[in-house]
């Protein structure tokens, strides 16, 4: 057998498994080089850092279902990962190198893509930019989208039940999954795949699967819901007074049609954050605006109305009225992406804007308004210095709640001691208004106690027994979403 070089952190039992997955599968299956290694070992917002000593990445659903054999065997834990964009740590190894980093991104093939079925079939490393193109080539959209789509991997989005800007009318993953291939924890393979309309054999373990942040299965392939390809599509930035007088625009064009897909507010505190930090951007506004709505309307049919000659129908009254205060319509596609790029670079602005404790949490749509400006202000309030800034998707109740450190901090230090403090006041205040602590990142690593914490007794009790009876030595992702009880866990 070859030998490979192995660092110091490696147990005999991680040792014997990279060994035999490189004998079986060859070079490209496992890597212990350090360099290799380091990029995939922070998550995307530099927050968390783990250690792992060898990185296996197999290239086939067999190869997946062999290796987890093997590790469910030696009890060796493993931690999926895909294009690592996720934000609450949910693929970043422990840091004390007990687990291997098992990377998806070698399974990158579009098994099939149907326009007649409006069906894709897509492996798990397929990179979201990837798939949307194949869908235009061929005539239809795979209507999820987000700021990572040159790097997000299907495989990721189906674990964490990605949303993004597209929910308001075609939901998240959740909605859009038709079908799941998973290996799970004792190796075997789930074969889920086929889009069944109707499946009544008890519990639905591919919706199971879903969100699961894998630590029930490694998702491996899925079969996701087409749509029909855009004609045309026009996108709008109109300036409103409140995020009260957003939501009243959004209920105004929801009675006026069905073709508005994306709808986004940010106050311009944010607008000015990402024209700070990066290059290119600019006001698509000329006046002054304490509020910002972007908005995207699609034509699928070339016979309806042209989306931008809607939008202009639908806003003017609104102007008139007092609705919204200024608007513009994108004249062009570069000029529409430009709007879009403000949108998709708030969190690389943010980022740059210095420490900050993201939150990605939902409410009640019609209660967002409200705990966009109260819930900023008690924030501001209760921790002195701080700036609390809120954005995201209007209808979805979905609110980005950012808590911006004061000046002249110590990153490490104000994370350390203000952020869970500052964390659990503002998931207080989420649950109070009977919302939700994670909307469309998952739970990762960073929410799991808030999620013990907030949660009833009977919710966490369900969750474990789940997860005890998939993966009973809880060897995948370990540290994630939810822990086994102490005695449950297999020797």
């Amino acid at each position: 057998m070859r030998r490979v070089l192995i660092g110091a952190a490696m147990t005999p039992a991680q040792r014997q498994l990279v060994e035999t997955v490189l004998h079986r599968f060859g070079p490209k299956a496992a890597t212990t080089d350090p360099q290799a290694i380091a990029p995939w070992l922070s998550d995307w917002r530099g927050r968390y850092h783990g250690q792992a000593p060898a990185l296996l990445s197999p290239g086939t659903t067999d190869e997946v279902a062999a290796i987890v054999a093997l590790a469910a065997d030696a009890g060796v834990a493993l931690v999926p990962q895909g294009g690592n964009t996720g934000m609450v740590g949910g693929a970043t190894p422990p840091a004390d190198g007990s687990a291997l980093l098992l990377s998806l991104r070698r399974m990158n093939r579009i098994r099939s893509l149907s326009p007649e079925s409006n069906l894709a079939v897509a492996e798990a490393g397929v990179i979201l930019a990837d798939l949307r193109a194949a869908a235009e080539a061929a005539g239809r959209r795979f209507p999820l989208d987000l700021g990572a789509r040159g790097s997000a991997t299907i495989g990721g989005l189906v674990s964490t039940n990605a949303g993004g800007t597209q929910v308001l009318r075609f939901g998240t993953m959740r909605s859009l999954v038709a079908g799941v291939e998973a290996v799970l924890p004792d190796g075997s393979i789930h074969n889920g795949i086929a889009a069944l309309k109707k499946d009544n054999r008890g519990y639905d373990l591919n919706q199971l699967l879903i969100g699961a942040e894998g630590t029930l299965g490694i998702v491996t392939a899925a079969t996701l819901r087409l749509v029909p390809g855009m004609v045309s599509r026009a996108v709008a930035w109109v300036g409103v007074e409140s995020p009260a007088s957003a939501l009243a625009l959004l209920r105004r064009l929801e009675a006026g049609t069905s073709a508005v897909e994306s709808f986004e507010i940010l106050p311009d505190k944010t607008l000015e954050l990402v024209l700070r930090h990066v290059p290119g951007t600019r006001r698509p506004l000329a006046s002054a605006q304490p509020w910002h709505v972007l908005i995207e309307a699609v034509a699928t049919d070339a016979a309806a109305e042209p989306p931008a000659a809607l939008l202009e129908r639908l806003l003017a009254p609104a102007l008139e009225q007092g609705l919204a205060a200024d608007a513009v319509i994108a004249a062009s596609e570069a000029q529409a992406e430009s709007f879009w790029r403000i949108r998709h670079s708030i969190s690389e602005a943010e980022r740059a804007g210095g420490p900050a404790l993201q939150h990605d949490i939902s409410v009640p749509v019609e209660d967002m308004p409200r705990f966009m400006i109260e819930g900023g202000a008690e924030a501001e309030a209760r921790f002195p210095g701080t700036e609390a800034v809120a954005y995201g998707h209007l209808g979805d109740g979905n609110v980005h709640f950012h808590v911006r450190a004061p000046a002249g901090v110590d990153p490490a230090v104000w994370y350390a001691e203000d952020g869970p403090r500052i964390s659990s006041h503002v998931h207080d205040m989420v649950v109070a208004a009977g919302g939700s602590i994670s909307a469309e990142h998952g739970i990762g690593q960073m929410k799991r106690a808030e999620l013990e914490r907030l949660s009833a007794p009977s919710r966490m009790t369900v969750l474990r027994a789940i997860k005890a009876a998939l993966d009973p030595r809880g060897i995948l992702n370990p540290g994630k979403l939810v822990a086994l009880a102490p005695d449950a866990a297999s020797p």
